[in-house]
């Protein structure tokens, strides 16, 4: 019974370690209707609520059109970041690109939307 409690407290620690992210703006963003030929951008705002300073190791956007800028140094506990994304409107209709964050300490990446219509 021991064993299995100090197994317990063992994974438990584990899972509960890590990055602690909270989102302050929503991670979908919707740009509405954009004239082609133009660059629009957002910033998706996020706090660390864990007690270790956070990272960023990589940012991958699902194309070339989407460009992401980040903070590179780390952001404190309790402190906020801002991932800036801007979107090239080359081609007309419909869009929805990703952008996968990668944090330090986590091995899913949190995901970033944006979307919108280009005329």
């Amino acid at each position: 019974m021991t064993f299995a409690a100090i197994l317990f407290l063992f994974f438990t620690s584990f899972l509960s370690s890590g990055p602690d992210i909270h989102w302050l703006t929503p991670t979908e963003h919707d740009f509405g209707d954009i004239i082609k030929e133009t660059l629009v951008e957002y910033a998706f705002e996020y706090r660390n609520d864990g007690q270790e300073p956070l990272t960023i190791d990589n940012l991958r956007p699902s194309c070339g059109c989407t460009t992401p800028d980040w903070p590179r140094e780390a952001i404190l506990p309790d402190s906020t970041g801002t991932i800036k994304v801007v979107f090239s409107a080359r081609m007309p209709g419909n869009f929805r690109k990703l952008i996968k964050v990668y944090f330090s300490g986590q091995r899913k990446a949190e995901k970033l939307y944006v979307s919108g219509y280009v005329e």
